[in-house]
């Protein structure tokens, strides 16, 4: 989160960028409380001196009737001190509660706009393919291969879920493991992370409070569905300190991703391009604030590594101030062409949130042995996400007969070349 003193100085400038992301936050009345609470505290440590200055005067005092007297004044000044913390504390949990609902400030250097159609294509990476027959989409591909059971998936838990078979199944398992292996190889330190997590670790970064209503959550234990690995990377060293020479971090980790859909009501209904239940490979990166733009351009050229070596037709895109996310300060989109159903999918969001996560997490480090404490700078992006790549190499790969031709660099992981088109299961 914002501190409330970035606030305070810096006001003219939040208040724009919440135009520049077309959205609003309680800046006024945050604004207020900090000068209340401030007063508040002047006014406690105040009567605190008074009472400290008196009690020594009380420890000397030879007069019983002026010692009394000096001691019921401070009764009294004591009753003010406890109205003033009472109302301290109501003013510091409200203004507590405001600051969450304050989202990143912006890069100066993101594109203008109110919404996604104001993101800059910055670079296309080959052709569109060329098919001598018309390609079809993978919804089409996955019964000619019977890999994708779209009933099934519906029958068993409800729309937007899928289960996937045979060949298929395989291919998406090899993407996974081939991305952790490019990343790990790359220096990104894989762990394995929960997949339910807490509240505090949700508000840590910063999915709660505004996104409650897109998360699943067990209301029995109280716990929440991981969203992205994203929100257990930035809780591995909440309330912590990190000692000297220890960053950067970077990381890597395979999690299933759970979100409901209701902003999305209508649309993608076809196929299986927008889910509740999905998978993705994670990278994510601790670092010193100088050093987060770069951690940025390494970030990007990571995610767009994996549609190259895939042989996959991509683009970089540039998002704009209104479609940055919450945590965000600046995100390069990565989107892979899907040729069957004629569309970009966006398989990566590369983001720098600076320290607006390690803030919220209490997250800080130390540069050396006796240097001042200070907030790490933190990112993150897809390394990619599934199986929205997954569709990408179906279609690309895709074969006149309905078979699915595997990419060279996954075939050690399927142990096969090719996905055999077959007779549709009954």
């Amino acid at each position: 989160m914002l501190s409330v003193q970035f606030i305070r100085d810096n006001t003219d400038r939040v208040k724009r960028d919440l135009a520049l992301r077309n959205t609003s936050a309680p800046i006024d009345r945050i604004v207020q409380l900090d000068e209340r609470r401030r007063a508040v505290l002047g006014d406690v440590e105040q009567l605190r001196a008074e009472r400290n200055a008196v009690g020594r005067e009380i420890g000397k005092s030879k007069d019983a009737d002026a010692r009394n007297a000096k001691i019921e004044a401070m009764r009294l000044v004591a009753d003010q001190i406890d109205v003033l913390d009472a109302d301290l504390k109501a003013v510091e949990s409200e203004l507590d509660a405001l600051l969450l609902e304050v989202p990143n400030i912006v890069d100066p250097e993101a594109p203008r706009g109110p919404d996604e159609h104001s993101n800059v294509v910055l670079e296309t990476v080959g052709g569109l393919p060329e098919f001598a027959f018309t390609p079809r989409p993978h919804w089409e591909l996955g019964e000619l291969v019977d890999g994708i059971d779209l009933e099934r998936g519906v029958k068993m838990s409800g729309s937007r879920f899928f289960a996937l078979r045979g060949g298929t199944a395989r291919l998406h398992r090899a993407l996974i493991q081939f991305m952790l292996n490019e990343h790990s190889s790359a220096g990104f330190v894989e762990h394995y992370l929960p997949y339910m997590l807490s509240e505090a670790s949700l508000t840590a970064s910063g999915q709660l409070p505004k996104f409650r209503d897109n998360l699943y959550r067990d209301a029995e234990e109280d716990y929440f569905f991981v969203p992205t690995a994203e929100v257990p990377f930035v809780n591995l060293y909440r309330d912590e300190i990190i000692g000297p020479g220890e960053l950067p971090m970077r990381l890597v980790a395979h999690t299933p991703c759970f979100r409901r859909e209701k902003m999305s009501a209508g649309r993608d209904v076809r196929g299986i391009k927008r889910l509740h239940q999905f998978e993705k490979v994670e990278m994510f990166v601790y670092c010193e604030p100088e050093d987060s733009t770069a951690e940025l351009e390494l970030l990007v050229q990571r995610a767009r590594r994996i549609p190259e070596m895939l042989g996959l037709t991509y683009r970089v895109v540039a998002l704009c101030t209104g479609d940055i996310g919450f945590n965000a300060t600046r995100t390069f989109d990565i989107e892979v062409w899907s040729p069957g159903a004629g569309e970009w999918l966006e398989v990566s969001s590369a983001s720098n949130c600076l320290e607006f996560q390690a803030r919220r997490a209490n997250i800080r480090y130390r540069p050396q042995a006796d240097a001042a404490l200070r907030h790490p700078h933190m990112l993150n992006a897809s390394g990619l996400a599934l199986p929205r790549t997954l569709i990408s190499v179906m279609e690309t790969y895709q074969q006149e007969d309905g078979s699915i031709r595997v990419p060279d660099v996954l075939r050690p992981y399927v142990g096969t070349d090719v996905i055999p088109a077959v007779e549709p299961r009954g």
